[in-house]
This record gives C-alpha cells, structure tokens and sequence, in this order.
C-alpha cells in the first residue's frame, strides 16, 4: 500500500496560498487559511526572511485602504523562479518564470523538423544555460534569481514516476527518457508532464478557469489538439499520468485513419493544418487566422462547419464523462470559437442530456502563446511549494549546478496528485 503524502506544513499552505491567489493582505491569509494572527504573522515574517514573500504596507487614507491600519499586502517574490521548458515539433522554448508569475526572461529555438528526446535534452540544457546568463545580465535592483527547479511541457503521454515519454506520436518518440538525461545534463531537479494537463492547470490557476473546480481544457496546437480535465479541484491524471487524451475522442465512423491507429479522432476531424490551409494562412499565425475566418469566405466556412460539428461531439462525450463548469478552449480552438459565438454550446447542448450544460460557459483560454509555460513552471516550483525551507539550495541563474540531481521519489504518484492542490 502506497504511503499517504504528508499534509503540507503552515508554511507551505501560506506560501502556496499567496502564489496562487496572491497578492493579498495578511488580514486575508489569516482568514482563508484559519490560522491566528500571530501565527499568520511569524509565517509571513519566516517566508519574507526566506525571500520568498514580500510584504507591502499601504498606505493609510489611500483609496481602498478603508479604516483604521491597513493589513498589510503580502505578495510572491519574482526573484525565485522555475525554468519552464516547452518541447514541440517546430521549436523548443526556456523561459524563467517567477514565484509571482512573471516571466523574467525567456528564449526560443526553432527546429526545423521534430527533435529526437536525445537532441531535445541538449537543446533545453544550452538554452536554459543561456538564458540563465541572460537573466544574470540584466537582473534588476531584486539581484540575482533563484532558480529552484525545471519543469516540462510534453505533446505526449509522461510516466508521472520518472519523467519518461510514453509515446509522444507527433514528435516520434516512444519509451524516451527526459526528465533523468535532463537532470543528468543540467544538474537541477526536473519534472515533465503532459502539456495540455499543465495547460489546464495554469488556465484554472490564472486564466479563464480561475477558480473553477470543474474544468475541461483542450488546446489545438502544432502538435494536434491536447486536452486536460480539472475535477473537484484536482487535475485528473489517471492510474499513469495519461489521463485527458481527449484530441483522441471518437467523433467520427467515417473519419480518416490517425496516427495512433485509430478512425475518426478529434484531432483528424478539426486539424490546425486543415483550417489555416482553407484560410490561406500559415499554421502557427493565429491573428491571420481570425483576420482571414472573418471574411466567411464559402469554401472556408464549409471547412468550420465540419470543426464545429467535430469539436461539439468531443465536447458532449466531455461533458457526459466529467460535468465541468467551463470548458476552456485554446489555440487555434479559441480562434475558432470566437469566429462561430455560440454555436459550439448551441451543438454541445442539442445532443446532451437534460441538465447536464445548464450552468456550462465555453470560453477561450486566456493566458495565450504562455499557458503551457505557466503550466509548466509549477511542476517547476512544486518542490519548493511542499517545502519551502528548499529554497535555501536553490541554484543562482548565472552558476549553472554540478552533478545530478534526484528526479523522483519512492512516492512521486501520489505526489502527482499533491503537487496541484490548493492549500
């Protein structure tokens, strides 16, 4: 029987309080986390000494500031930060994102065809050392940025255990190891995952499902559509970590064969290639796409009807399966939606059982081209949310570490399911 995780320290709760919902007073921590004043305040105060909280007073009289001394605004430090890395078919990316959920800098590296995992790792590790150097040029009056861990983005299904990609069709990779070659490469602790589960993630955290418990994101990429599903406040992962496949739903008897073997999957029906192709545009140039959609062109609007039908079929086994409150869509998905209005939740509703979408919003994600480096950037900065004191071995940006770093524990499946909840 699997150890059961333990529960998160008060310090911890605060600090993972204060990254996600921040900035808020301490008057506000003290309410939300139930903890009494003094001890509210020794924890902000140990988190400020640690760096990692920063603690504003306002200013009395101001607009907002009501009567009587102001609670003081306790908000994340942007000088501790995650490296989120994205690995897709046309570009590899590193950004340095901080604690606070700003992106301090970032770089990218255009591939001109899909990188084996091997060329991957030598790619993420020579621009996360450039990018470190980057940063350590031109960091602020804050100093120098803690890095305190790596987190992955992956189009493919990832062993939640070790990091390793199960099978990732369109970049051609099977049984890869990443997170450990990474580790090996960088010497700093690395997390990978599935891209469209972070994606979820960073759209409920921060984006159009902020505070959703019930959430089902899909996001239409260069690497086909990924979904991700957020139930009762946690992210469905499933007995491996490949739960949320949903770009390869059944929606079509008479469809054309996948790549994954399969007939008639969502990503086949409703492709990024096919839309930009009727639209004249590139694939990846998501503001033509809208501009050239608007003109209703005839021969492109037969192209979205078959999309809309595809993706609303999608949508109802969705909403049959997990009953979300919001269904995100991102990519070239949000551009679709935004082109037809309703007429997506109009389909959904017409072939879903009575009560089901009563209460259902779709909407299009809101943190754009960056969701998957949010998303990423908190499995970056998971071990640091379960245990704070573990920014004191955090690794300065512009000294890259020596030797390997451990990628997992005996108990990382369970960690899967700890490391995205709310205190």
């Amino acid at each position: 029987m699997a150890q059961q995780p333990a529960a998160p320290s008060n310090a911890a709760r605060v600090l993972r309080l204060v990254h996600e919902d921040g900035p808020i007073t301490r008057a506000e921590v003290t309410r939300r986390t139930g903890l009494n004043r003094s001890t509210t305040l020794a924890l902000v105060g140990e988190l400020v000494e640690l760096g990692l909280l920063h603690e504003d007073v306002p200013v009395t009289g101001a607009p907002g500031s009501g009567v009587g001394r102001p609670s003081p605004v306790v908000r994340a430090a942007a000088d501790v930060v995650a490296a989120a890395v994205t690995v897709e078919i046309d570009a590899v990316e590193v950004a340095l994102v901080g604690l606070d959920g700003t992106v301090r800098a970032r770089l990218v590296e255009p591939q001109h065809r899909p990188p084996t995992a091997a060329e991957a790792v030598e790619t993420v590790g020579a621009l996360l050392d450039a990018v470190r150097t980057t940063a350590d040029r031109s960091r602020d009056r804050t100093g120098a940025l803690r890095l305190v861990g790596v987190g992955v983005a992956v189009p493919g299904t990832v062993r939640v255990e070790d990091g390793s990609v199960q099978y990732a069709p369109h970049l051609g990779w099977h049984d890869e190891p990443l997170a450990g070659p990474l580790a090996d490469r960088t010497g700093l602790p690395i997390r990978a995952a599935n891209d469209a589960n972070l994606g979820a993630w960073a759209e409920r955290l921060a984006g159009s499902g902020r505070g959703v418990d019930d959430l089902v994101y899909l996001n239409g990429g260069a690497s086909g559509i990924g979904g991700g599903v957020i139930t009762g406040g946690r992210p469905l992962s499933g007995a491996d970590g490949y739960a949320g496949e949903l770009g390869h739903t059944f929606v079509a008897a008479n469809g054309v064969r996948c790549h994954c073997g399969a007939v008639g999957c969502l990503e086949t029906e409703a492709s990024r290639e096919a839309l930009a192709t009727a639209a004249g545009t590139a694939p990846d140039d998501l503001v033509g796409l809208a501009v050239a959609l608007a003109a209703g062109r005839p021969e492109t609007e037969r192209v979205v009807d078959r999309q809309v039908a595809a993706l609303a079929t999608a949508l109802r086994n969705a909403i049959h399966t997990v009953n979300p409150e919001v269904v995100v869509l991102g990519g070239f998905l949000g551009v679709l939606l935004e082109h037809v209005g309703d007429r997506i939740v109009d389909a959904v509703r017409a072939q879903s059982m009575t009560g089901m979408t009563d209460r259902l919003r779709i909407v299009p994600a809101a943190l754009g081209t960056d969701v998957l480096l949010h998303g990423a950037a908190e499995i970056g900065f998971r071990d640091l949310l379960r245990n704070p004191l573990a920014v004191t071995t955090a690794v300065p940006v512009s000294a890259p570490a020596d030797g390997a770093v451990p990628t997992t524990t005996q108990h990382d499946r369970d960690d899967a399911v700890e490391e995205a909840r709310t205190a």
